[in-house]
């Protein structure tokens, strides 16, 4: 199985550096390495093509957007006929008030919803209405939680300044005593808590929430008036329909859904309890594009896929049989491969070995036809295929062999 050839992908990454900063901007930067792909020419189902013609099955899933198959036949068309009639015009469409209650009447214990287009608009929203609710200035997150690229979420990158952070304060995952520490430490002080439903860093293994964690941090949020905001974005619709929320047995009082609520097509939505729904009417938040209507349609259509193929449970057999037959090949090859957080967006480690070596592996898993990351959890659809999973193995398989023939393993240090 040969590597494939990236030629005209890598001449037009150095085109893209005299135009673009970087050549390639932002999270999708991170996934430039040499010898990989850069530029997609097509894409269908659970797979796609880059500009030199290499077909890929797709593991990232355009990093979580993609849920029902790149190009979904009802989600295109509906996006399509709505886009016919009007897409961004001086009035907001009905179909907004569709979505709306499809959302009220699809994710539990949740009244309303507001959208803007991405994760980070919902989860900037959330917070200023929790700030609005209780007249309180403090955030309470998880170490290295991410939500979104706004000054008050990034960790001392250039352009961002001390005084971005000074109202957020960073706790260990899993852990109630940091919680109820940090609350005592900053008494009426605190807006929020706001935390994915698991802990799904990059560059680390992916963790559960223990069994009373949720419930407690329910209980410990209303103890003291402090908003609890559910950031759904990346794992939303893949572990429950309904929001992780009910998966994991609590009720927040916000969530935030981005990534794959319309199959790629670019929306979000903020969906709030009816206690929030006063506050969420005094905050101002907007963009030029948040009325677009054909997202609006998409992300309608999608909903009604997903509930009506019972989709996360898909997800979740799709996802324990790649991992699984992934770990098979790992183990026949002498290695271990370890699987954390949910099956629908596993993250991968070999175990034992350096990050290099990791990271070698699945350059050569990518320069043979399976895109993989290194670096962040990846995501299953309900595209995905036995024929996918199969040729993940094939090329696994490849890849796990070259590593060890081109002397590429190293052990990890303490």
């Amino acid at each position: 199985m040969k590597k494939y050839s990236v030629n005209q992908s890598s001449k037009m990454l150095e085109r893209a550096k005299a135009v673009i900063p970087r050549g390639i901007f932002g999270h999708y930067g991170f996934s430039v390495r040499e010898g990989n792909p850069n530029f997609f020419s097509r894409a269908s189902g659970s797979r796609f093509w880059d500009i030199d013609g290499n077909e890929y099955v797709d593991m990232m899933c355009a990093y979580g957007p993609m849920i029902l198959g790149y190009n979904h036949p009802k989600v295109d068309e509906a996006a399509h006929k709505q886009y016919e009639r009007g897409n961004t015009v001086s009035l907001a469409g009905s179909v907004m008030v569709e979505l709306a209650e499809k959302l009220v009447d699809t994710v539990v214990g949740m009244d309303w919803a507001l959208f803007g287009k991405n994760g980070g608009d919902a989860t900037t929203l959330s917070a200023m209405i929790a700030r609005s609710a209780t007249g309180r200035d403090k955030i309470l997150k998880i170490d290295d939680g991410y939500h979104g690229v706004t000054a008050w979420m990034q960790d001392s990158r250039p352009g961002t300044i001390e005084a971005d952070r000074e109202s957020v304060i960073s706790v260990p995952w899993n852990d109630l005593g940091a919680v109820e520490t940090a609350i005592q430490e900053n008494p009426d002080q605190i807006a929020c808590f706001i935390s994915s439903p698991y802990d799904h860093p990059v560059f680390r293994d992916n963790e559960m929430p223990s069994a009373d964690y949720w419930p407690s941090i329910e209980r410990i949020c209303r103890e003291h008036g402090i908003v609890l905001i559910l950031d759904d974005v990346r794992a939303g619709f893949r572990i429950s329909l309904s929001g992780s929320h009910e998966h994991f047995g609590f009720k927040p009082d916000l969530i935030c859904f981005g990534k794959a609520i319309a199959n790629g097509y670019p929306i979000s939505a903020l969906m709030g309890t009816e206690e929030m729904k006063r506050e969420a009417q005094k905050v101002f938040y907007t963009g030029t594009q948040f009325f677009n209507a054909s997202p609006m349609a998409a992300a309608k259509a999608t909903i009604e896929v997903l509930l009506e193929s019972d989709a996360a449970n898909l997800m979740t057999d799709i996802g324990n049989k790649m991992n699984a037959a992934l770990g098979s090949v790992a183990e026949s090859n002498g290695f271990k491969l370890v699987t954390s957080g949910i099956p629908a967006m596993p993250y991968y480690r070999i175990d034992e070995v350096s990050t290099q070596t990791h990271f070698a592996w699945v350059d050569e898993c990518v320069q043979r036809g399976l895109y993989l990351l290194g670096h962040h959890n990846h995501f299953v659809s309900t595209a995905h295929s036995s024929a996918d999973i199969e040729r993940a193995c094939e090329i696994a398989d490849v890849a796990f062999r070259a590593i060890v023939e081109n002397g590429q393993i190293s052990l990890k240090t303490a």
